[in-house]
This record gives structure tokens, sequence and C-alpha cells, in this order.
């Protein structure tokens, strides 16, 4: 199933989605880490933005 991008809203922005190349470049320059940082933290924590921000220590406003 393909990612709608007309249907966006709170639940979607807490997610990381790393299927999507947008996405996994948006949220590493956010958190200031490589996209192999995050796949790798959500692989740790699971997909919510808030738990891949703790995991690896950035203070980006979630």
């Amino acid at each position: 199933m393909a990612d709608d991008k007309t249907k966006v809203g709170r639940i979607d922005r807490a997610r990381i989605n790393v299927d999507e190349a947008y996405e996994l470049h948006d949220w590493s320059a956010k958190l200031g880490v490589t996209s192999w940082e995050v796949k790798a933290a959500v692989r740790k924590v699971g997909p919510m933005a808030k738990d891949v921000a703790r995991v690896l220590g950035s203070n980006a406003r979630i």
C-alpha cells in the first residue's frame, strides 16, 4: 500500500516510516543523525518519533 501524502496528521507525524526515502531524509536531518542511525533506532525501539529521538539522544523538538 502506497503512502497517501494527502492524508497527514498528528498520528502520521508521530511515526517514522523508514521505507519512505523522503521521510527518512527529513527525520535524519531533524534529529541530526545519519539515515542509518535512524533506521537502527527504529529497529531497536519501533517507529514512534519520540522513542527514536530519546534513544538517539536528540534534543530535537518532536
